[in-house]
């Protein structure tokens, strides 16, 4: 499996398998299947409410922890040193491991500069690898970089063939960051599935679109965390070592860039008080 080197020297896979949206009762299986057809990279995050399935999923495949790279995300009602110094041990102790591999901050609200200091505490004793940033933009992604001690590694971001992410990618490269992709298959939007250009460009190799997106994001050095609850959609989002795009067929994908995101704007002043009282659902006293 190929892997990209992060700014401070960890090697991290290029593909892995993300766990937003698997209900707790499910993601120790999805997770047990997923490691089984050659995943070493799990995405999970607080607010999925996962974290222990994974843990789950991981002890029981018997793959040693240091061929496995775990994800995982620093929610809002998490933010600030102390909350996020506790809420770091809760998701190693559900994910029953010492150290994860890469840690986010979820979403750029509450006091994630808090948070940032309490991951950079992390970092510096050892349960964390590397640290980093989830769906911060443009002047929020270069403030926290410029005040930080520890230049974010990673940064996760709605990224597909129709939200490509140039200004972002060029952005975050300045500061050694790379980019994540989140939702790499557009969650089916704009006829993913059946887009014509992606099927024209998958016949020559005996693709489907699915992995054709995605060879193209990992060869423009994306990671990328498609998420599937089936055997064998996860087995073929990996298969992305046997052919080679063109650069015509780049081009090609390069041109079906819309140029903004298609599930959310970070911006949207609605979104972020959807975003604010979310955890609530899961947890009404807070």
């Amino acid at each position: 499996m190929k892997t990209i080197k992060l700014n401070n020297g960890v090697e991290m896979p290029m593909v892995g398998y993300g766990v937003w949206q698997i209900a707790p009762a499910d993601c120790e299986r999805c997770v047990g299947e997923a490691l089984a057809a050659g995943y070493r990279l799990i995405d999970t995050a607080q607010a999925y409410y996962n974290e222990a399935g994974v843990g789950a999923a991981l002890a029981a495949s018997g793959i040693p922890r240091s061929e496995l790279f775990i994800t995982t995300k620093v929610w809002i009602s998490n933010a600030g040193d102390e909350r996020a110094a506790r809420s770091i041990d809760e998701s190693l102790r559900k994910l029953r491991t010492d150290y994860v591999d890469l840690l986010l901050i979820h979403q750029p609200f509450g006091d994630y500069y808090g948070t940032y200091r309490a991951m950079q505490r992390a970092l510096r004793e050892g349960k964390v690898r590397a640290i980093g940033l989830s769906n911060f933009y443009d002047a929020r992604f270069v403030d926290l970089a410029e005040n930080m001690e520890v230049k974010p590694a990673v940064v996760q971001l709605e990224t597909h063939v129709f939200s490509q992410q140039a200004a972002m990618r060029r952005l975050a490269a300045s500061y050694g960051t790379r980019v994540m992709a989140w939702s790499p298959l557009a969650r089916g939007a704009n006829g993913f599935f059946t887009d014509p250009s992606l099927r024209a460009i998958g016949a020559k190799y005996g693709k489907d679109n699915a992995q054709v997106a995605l060879k193209f994001l990992t060869d423009e050095g994306i990671i990328v965390i498609p998420q599937s609850t089936r055997k064998e959609r996860m087995a073929g989002n990996l298969a992305l070592d046997d052919f080679e795009l063109t650069d015509k067929d780049r081009d090609a994908i390069r041109r079906m860039d819309t140029g903004h995101p298609l599930a959310a704007d970070f911006n949207d002043p609605e979104l972020a008080k959807y975003l604010l009282g979310y955890d609530a659902q899961f947890n009404p006293e807070r």
